[in-house]
């Protein structure tokens, strides 16, 4: 993954940019060295065809993406819509990466994290390692490195 070869991302949305959706882009946004487009499209809402051409249009979206990010916010509000994204997503092989509601009081649902590869928290690093794993089978594995001060790599500081 590089700056000219991007991971897309499709994060589920009913054709508007809700709170959830903007924190996803706002958390990847703050991570140094990491690439991606966002493939998700709100704003590309059909205004004729019904809902045929809103389903033909995340049809298009999803397929664009290598990873789909599923908001369990958006699959309370519209669990129809979010449904359809996932079969789209199961359809068409794209990994899901499902993050659990944002503040940690409610649970995500059954079925998101079921039919997800993974079930994350809002934290940016472990956004970026799913992605990296489920969109380009990256090893992801790091080291946190803790520093604790008045010590080196030798010991206790004199």
């Amino acid at each position: 993954m590089s700056e000219n070869n991007p991971i897309r991302v499709f994060a589920t949305h009913g054709f508007e940019e809700s709170d959830d959706y903007l924190r996803v882009f706002e958390f990847l946004e703050s991570v140094d060295r990491f690439y991606y487009l966002n493939v998700s499209k709100p704003e590309n809402m059909p205004t004729t065809g019904g809902m045929e051409a809103i389903k033909d249009e995340l049809i298009r979206q999803i397929k664009e993406s290598e990873a789909v990010i599923v908001l369990p916010s958006m699959y309370e509000q519209k669990k129809d819509l979010v449904r359809y994204m996932m079969d789209v997503a199961d359809a068409n092989n794209k990994k899901m990466i499902a993050i659990r509601p944002f503040g940690g009081t409610l649970e995500t649902p059954a079925e998101v994290v079921e039919r997800a590869a993974e079930h994350i928290e809002w934290n940016d690093r472990e956004m970026v390692d799913a992605l990296k794993r489920q969109a380009r089978g990256e090893d992801t594995s790091r080291w946190e490195v803790l520093d604790f001060p008045g010590f080196d790599a030798d010991g206790p500081i004199e």
